[in-house]
C-alpha cells in the first residue's frame, strides 16, 4: 500500500476526469495523516483551488470553530479532504462521472489514513460513500459502519451560511457531539 505521500504525489498528475483542465492545482487533503477522525466534503472551491487545501474559506472556519467547541480538537488532529480533488467550474455541483473517477482517490486515503470515525460533509459525500439516494436530512442524526469505521453524516457548514443558520448548526453540533462519543467508546 502507498504512503499518503507518494498517494498525493500521483494524484497531482491525475487526469482521469476533464477537471484536470480547468484546475489551479489538485486539493488532495491536509491533516495528520495517522488521525482517528477523518471529514470528507464535497469539492473545492475557488479559494480551495488557490491555496491548494480543503476547507481554507468561511465554510472551513465555520468547520474549524464547531469542531473546536464541540470535539476540542483542531485541524491537525484530524485529516480533511473531499469527494473531487478538483473544482469543478462556477462551483457548479459535482457530476457523477467525476465523482467515480476521484472515488478510488478518496477510497485509497481513507485505506491509509485508516480513521475510526469518518464524518461526511453534505449530499455528495454522504450519498457516495454511504452509497445511497438519500439525501442528508434523511441520513443524518445517527451513525453508519464504514469498513472498519462508524461514519456520522451531518450538514456542509456551507449549509448554514447560505441560510440555514442556527438550525443548521445545531444539527451540526449534535452530529460532531455523536462522533466525540464514538470516538471516545462511550456512543
Amino acid at each position: 500500500m502507498p504512503t499518503l505521500l507518494e498517494l498525493e504525489a500521483e494524484a497531482h498528475d491525475c487526469v482521469r476526469c476533464p477537471l484536470a483542465e480547468t484546475r489551479t492545482q489538485v486539493v488532495f487533503g491536509v491533516g495528520n495523516p495517522n488521525a482517528d477522525l477523518m471529514f470528507v466534503g464535497e469539492a473545492p472551491g475557488q479559494q480551495e483551488d488557490l491555496k491548494g487545501e480543503p476547507f481554507v474559506g468561511r465554510a472551513g472556519k465555520l468547520l474549524d470553530q464547531l469542531v473546536l467547541e464541540e470535539m476540542g480538537i483542531t485541524r491537525d488532529s484530524f485529516y480533511i479532504a473531499n469527494t473531487l480533488m478538483c473544482r469543478p467550474p462556477g462551483n457548479r455541483d459535482p457530476r457523477p462521472e467525476e465523482t467515480e473517477s476521484c472515488r478510488p482517490w478518496l477510497e485509497q486515503k481513507i485505506e491509509v489514513i485508516d480513521p475510526r470515525v469518518i464524518i461526511t460533509l453534505g449530499n455528495f459525500a454522504t450519498k457516495l460513500l454511504l452509497d445511497t439516494t438519500q439525501g442528508i436530512t434523511k441520513v443524518r442524526g445517527q451513525a453508519y459502519p464504514y469498513g472498519k469505521a462508524m461514519l456520522v453524516p451531518t450538514f456542509h457548514p456551507s449549509a448554514a451560511l447560505k441560510g440555514g443558520g442556527a438550525d443548521v448548526i445545531a444539527k451540526m453540533r449534535a452530529d460532531l457531539v455523536r462522533a466525540k462519543r464514538i470516538l471516545a467508546g462511550t456512543s
